[in-house]
């Protein structure tokens, strides 16, 4: 189906984001970081653009994600995330943008009188399926296919195909590489016409960083502009700027083209989020907010603004079954979440535990404490016995006699 969709396209119209909505980010952590969702690792609403997560998926999710746009526009996506095994994970997903109640009136009929118009729904609607697949302990591998049903005017089909591949330079360190469109993006349209847009290629990288005196860990994130066309500045907006320049012909204008985002997450489950969606204007700054209940449920929540449309907000949930009903795997990361915070929680009763244990070498300690214990019985025994012993020699003695004992006398 890829050689013979390359082929046809030498037919077809050449434009630019063709199947746009396969390039919405719908999870609303990865909006919170500039939307640099390829650098963004367990996000299983970033399976669009982030396929190769799947490979260290360890249990499954299932994702939901919610947006209002400007003009009563939404955005609604979910996902669901399912391990298979010796590294290798499937993601399904399917989305729908579009507008409904929209008035219309159809060419030579006469104007309604007061709110009785006709309406329309305009819609695309996404079918996504993605595989990803753990090659060899530092380098991972994705694919994609997405499928794209258009109701508009009129009725249009569109597919792509995406391949990206992770690789693990440090033990913080992930680079990533992102082939978007291998098999071009294409459109067909009821009307006949047929269009697709060329593939592009992306850079992303992720850093993390322990910060143990906040009790929690920094993420960074970098997403790069497309290294074959000039797209490096969609979000601006600026009249006189012709679009950008590619990596080889202004290196540094490539580099104002990215995106990024830093995440602050506590050991207790709360992330703390902010980035830019487009390195070239504050106006592009993005934020948000997420918090882990139980190890088994996920809420975020990201603002997004831009220099010329409305500001929106995104929230998206994530639930893992197998977490709601069990305790995580042993060696697996939510495992060792679960550990590290208990031994915060309990800290100082480890150490009461600690100092009460008492090793077999100090044997002698304990005897010699339990020989103090016993010593200081017979002495308040002995005490009170010589106190009975004295009263009685006084009533028995006559006057003017003194009775001396001393310690040692009694003791033997």
């Amino acid at each position: 189906m890829a050689f013979i969709a390359v082929g046809y396209s030498y037919a077809a119209d050449r434009v630019t984001g063709a199947n746009a909505t396969l390039d919405i980010e719908p999870g609303a952590r990865s909006a919170a970081l500039g939307s640099a969702a390829m650098a963004v690792d367990g996000d299983y609403l970033g399976l669009f653009s982030n396929p190769y997560q799947l490979s260290d998926v360890n249990y499954a999710w299932a994702c939901f994600s919610h947006t209002e746009y400007y003009e009563d526009t939404k955005y609604d996506f979910a996902s669901a995330a399912i391990p298979l095994g010796n590294g290798l994970g499937l993601g399904v997903a399917f989305a729908r943008f579009g507008a409904d109640d929209i008035p219309y009136i159809k060419e030579g009929e006469p104007l309604p009188e007061g709110s009785n118009y006709n309406t329309l729904s305009i819609a695309d609607y996404v079918f996504s399926l993605s595989v990803g697949k753990r090659l060899t302990d530092r380098l991972s591998l994705g694919v994609s296919f997405h499928g794209l049903y258009r109701e508009m005017d009129q009725t249009g089909y569109g597919f792509r195909g995406d391949a990206g591949v992770r690789f693990r330079a440090l033990d913080r360190l992930y680079l990533s590489g992102f082939l978007k469109g291998w098999t071009s993006s294409a459109a067909s349209w009821e009307s006949g016409e047929f269009e697709y847009s060329s593939p592009e290629f992306y850079l992303a990288a992720n850093y993390g960083i322990d910060v143990p005196y906040l009790y929690g860990k920094l993420g960074v994130y970098w997403q790069s502009a497309g290294l074959f066309h000039q797209e490096s500045r969609e979000m601006d907006f600026d009249e006189d700027n012709d679009g950008g320049g590619r990596i080889w012909e202004d290196p540094l204008d490539w580099l104002a083209g990215g995106r990024g985002g830093l995440e602050f997450t506590f050991d207790f489950g709360l992330s703390l989020r902010a980035g830019l969606s487009s390195f070239t204007t504050f106006q592009s700054v993005t934020a948000g907010a997420g918090l882990t209940i139980a190890k088994f449920l996920k809420v975020d929540y990201a603002f997004e603004s831009h220099p010329v449309l409305s500001r929106v907000h995104r929230v998206s949930i994530s639930v893992s079954p197998y977490l709601f009903a069990r305790a995580p795997r042993e060696g697996t990361p939510e495992a060792m979440a679960v550990r590290k915070s208990s031994l915060l929680t309990e800290e100082p009763e480890d150490e009461y535990v600690e100092e009460s244990v008492v090793e077999p070498a100090d044997e002698k300690v304990v005897e010699t404490e339990a020989h103090d214990d016993r010593a200081a019985v017979q002495d308040q025994k002995a005490e009170k016995s010589e106190g009975q012993e004295l009263i009685e020699s006084e009533e028995l003695a006559p006057s003017g006699s003194n009775i001396i004992e001393t310690d040692d006398e009694i003791l033997e």
